[in-house]
């Protein structure tokens, strides 16, 4: 086996599975970790802690996210409880930031 993971679609047996979902796990860290890059940025400019929250915001995302997943195929409802989370965690991490910078 390569270091490069197959398609999901080329793999024949569990372990090329795996490393597949591993490979594509890293990946998803990583671009969370620019997603929470763009949350400290955010915190830096916002200029109040009551700017933080934003439930029109949050709800257009989830929304969004929701339809994409639906436009690949996979699972809308599942889609939107991760976003659910992350988009909490993200605020969360936001309002964190948001004291950091100013204490």
């Amino acid at each position: 086996m390569t270091d490069t993971p197959l398609k999901p679609e080329d793999c024949q047996t569990m372990p090329e599975v795996r490393a597949g979902v591993d490979a594509l796990d890293r990946e998803l860290v990583a671009l969370l970790a620019k997603r929470f890059g763009y949350m400290r940025a955010a915190a830096r400019i916002k200029p109040g802690r009551d700017a933080v929250r934003d439930e029109v915001r949050k709800a257009s995302v989830i929304a969004a996210a929701v339809a994409e997943a639906e436009a690949h195929g996979i699972p809308g409802d599942v889609v939107g409880d991760l976003w659910e989370r992350l988009v909490e965690g993200s605020i969360a991490y936001e309002f964190a930031e948001w004291d950091r910078i100013r204490s």
